[in-house]
């Protein structure tokens, strides 16, 4: 294939090549670092439980809204790269913690602090690739993101496939706290290649109207500006409500699994092969649709009708749920939902971000991709488990998903046509460089 086919492909010309490999290798070593540590997050949260999981939830959504304002005050008083390492050195330093633990005093190693790494993963989970995502809508143009951010996600994809191939093949030989420490590594080579990728040539010039990407200067502001933000924006807003409804839609999936599986029988092989199959599955259709579909997919039909694929599928696959009643329609509904999520929605909804200032980029959307994302957490796991409890089947679960998929999209449709507005409005009444531009939108 030649160089001119291969970037026809990809949609990536040839002054970007370094840049996105750069990209596509630092979501490689975080999603690696992360799921290296997601087997170890998923045995320790299920000891007491599938209840027991959805109080975690309600534990992991505390602590994101007292970790937010933290995160804000980092943005407000470093430059870009310097607050990314922090981030991440935070977590790395951590995990080093939890590692002591589990080799100097292995007695205290029990339920509750299975729980604390429980709620702990899930609030790092979120930060690290809210980081990423944020580096990412700060370094390329709107028209770049549509182009190759899905091509970037498949660093991602394959550090997910790795870091559980990487954990079975060392978890025995080394033992599980060994992990820890792999996963600390990977997390400091992530912080490398994000330097390597801000300092990387050429910085993306601003939009006419955007405000200014310096990779050196502070980009201020108040500790709380990400919660204010988000409730001053339509548009924020919209981002908001977007990620709510993804949420609890995918809560309501994963809850189906769990009792589903369980449903299969009591052994832990029988379980742990269950979900290897869903796992393989989503991560196949995954890597497919971001090499070869999603970026010619934004091009081509627009953000709107893309962010709106999701919800789509998500009603049509709670009907077939229904329908057939099994568990192959459940690994057909989860794959190609987490497929989608991955491959299309995460590529799509992070262009969003590209027509809204540097502070929202980093302080409300840290709000919107960790708290928001959480609340959806509770809200799904609770709606669930309350039909659940009432002996309720996957019926009524449905007529709760289509009408939420049914506005999900319609969000979708609006949040794609709102950024062309401001583009738009930005193209043609320019905004000073040193000022934020105005998120309001439609």
């Amino acid at each position: 294939m030649s160089r001119f086919a291969v970037q026809r492909l990809f949609n990536v010309r040839r002054d970007e090549v370094v840049p996105v490999l750069l990209a596509a290798a630092y979501f490689f070593c975080a999603l690696t670092a992360l799921m290296v540590l997601r087997p170890a997050r998923e045995a320790l949260g299920m000891q007491r439980g599938i209840e027991a999981v959805r109080w975690l939830f309600l534990g992991t959504l505390a602590v994101t809204l007292l970790v937010n304002p933290l995160f804000g005050l980092l943005v407000s008083r470093f430059r870009r790269l310097p607050f990314i390492a922090a981030t991440y050195g935070f977590f790395a330093v951590s995990l080093l913690g939890f590692h002591l633990v589990m080799t100097q005093a292995p007695e205290r190693i029990g339920v509750t602090s299975g729980q604390v790494f429980y709620v702990w993963f899930s609030v790092c989970n979120l930060f690290v690739t809210m980081v990423f995502w944020a580096l990412m809508a700060d370094r390329f143009s709107l028209e770049q993101s549509k182009r190759f951010f899905a091509l970037i996600a498949v660093g991602g994809t394959a550090g997910a496939v790795f870091g559980p191939w990487l954990a079975a093949r060392l978890a025995e030989p080394l033992g599980t706290p060994a992990l820890l420490l792999v996963a600390a590594g990977f997390l400091a080579l992530a912080v490398a290649l994000a330097w390597a990728l801000g300092r990387s040539a050429p910085e993306r010039a601003a939009a006419p109207g955007e405000a200014t990407s310096s990779r050196g200067t502070v980009i201020g502001g108040s500790a709380w500006a990400g919660f204010r933000d988000v409730f001053r924006s339509r548009y924020l807003l919209g981002i908001a409500g977007y990620v709510l409804a993804m949420t609890v839609m995918a809560t309501f999936i994963y809850f189906t699994r769990l009792q589903m599986v369980a449903a299969l029988g009591e052994g832990l092989d029988l379980r742990t092969a269950a979900f290897a199959r869903i796992d393989l599955a989503t991560q196949l259709a995954t890597l497919v649709l971001q090499l070869v579909v999603t970026g010619h997919l934004m091009r081509r039909l627009g953000v709107p009708l893309t962010l709106a694929l999701l919800p789509l599928a998500a009603a049509l696959g709670f009907l077939g749920l229904v329908v057939l009643g099994s568990l192959a329609a459940l690994v057909l509904l989860e794959a190609t939902f987490r497929a989608l999520q991955r491959a299309v929605a995460r590529p799509a909804r992070e262009t969003l971000f590209t027509v809204v200032g540097r502070e929202e980029k980093y302080k409300a959307k840290a709000f919107l991709d960790t708290f928001v994302y959480r609340a959806g957490d509770v809200v799904g796991a609770q709606t669930e488990g309350l039909l659940g409890r009432l002996g309720l089947g996957l019926a009524p679960l449905a007529a709760v998903a289509v009408p939420l998929a049914a506005a999900w999209a319609a969000l979708g449709l609006w949040l794609g046509l709102a950024q062309r507005q401001i583009a738009a409005r930005r193209t043609e009444h320019p905004l000073p460089a040193a000022a934020p531009p105005d998120p309001e939108g439609g």
